[in-house]
C-alpha cells in the first residue's frame, strides 16, 4: 500500500520516491548538496546521509566493452553485481548487425557517441582482439584494462571466464580504497 498512518500524519511512499529522485537528479546535474537542500527546504546533512544510505561504492567509475562475446548475460550480471556503471558487449552477430544497419554517416555519428560517452568513465574494461585493444588504447584518454580474447580476427563469439572478469573488477575497486 502506498499510504502509511503514523500518529496524525498520512505518509505517501510514492511522494517520498519522487521526492528522492528529484533531489538525486539535481545532485547528478552537479547543484551542490546546499543548494538542493535549500529547493527542498530540508538540512544539507540529511541529503549527505541519504546519499550514504544508497552509497554502493566510491572510487573510480568503470565501463566495460566486448566483442565478440559468447556469454553476454553471465558478463552483464557480473557487471551488474559488482557496480559496473556501463556495459557494452555484443556477439559476433550484433557487431555485424550493428555495422550493416547504417549508413556510412549514422555509423560514424553512433561510434563518435560510443566513444565520447565511454571517455567519461575514469577506467574502461576491454575485451577484444589484440588490434581492436590497441586502437581503443590510442582513442581513449582514460585508464584501459585490455583482455584479449583472441587475434584479429576474430570471427566466432569466445567465452569469457566471468570469474576472471570479476577478479579483475574487485581488483580495480580494490586500488580505490
Amino acid at each position: 500500500m502506498d499510504l502509511v498512518r503514523i500518529g496524525d500524519k498520512l505518509i505517501s511512499f510514492s511522494r517520498i520516491v519522487t521526492t528522492i529522485k528529484e533531489m538525486l537528479d539535481l545532485r547528478q546535474q552537479g547543484l551542490s548538496q546546499a543548494e538542493v537542500a535549500k529547493r527542498f527546504n530540508t538540512d544539507r546533512t540529511f541529503l549527505s546521509r541519504l546519499e550514504g544510505l544508497g552509497e554502493i561504492r566510491k572510487g573510480k567509475t568503470i565501463a566495460l566493452i566486448g566483442f565478440p562475446i559468447k556469454n553476454i548475460e553471465e558478463l552483464k550480471q557480473v557487471a551488474v553485481e559488482e557496480g559496473v556503471d556501463y556495459s557494452l558487449l555484443m556477439t559476433d552477430r550484433e557487431r555485424w548487425d550493428f555495422v550493416y544497419e547504417k549508413s556510412g554517416i549514422e555509423l560514424l555519428n553512433e561510434v563518435m557517441s560510443i566513444i565520447y560517452k565511454v571517455r567519461q568513465y575514469d577506467v574502461v574494461i576491454m575485451l577484444g582482439s589484440e588490434q581492436r585493444l590497441r586502437l581503443f588504447k590510442a582513442l581513449l584518454d582514460n585508464e584501459v584494462v585490455s583482455i584479449e580474447i583472441g587475434k584479429s580476427p576474430i570471427t566466432q563469439d569466445v567465452y569469457v571466464e566471468p570469474d576472471n572478469l570479476r577478479n579483475i573488477i574487485k581488483t580495480l575497486k580494490k586500488a580505490d580504497e
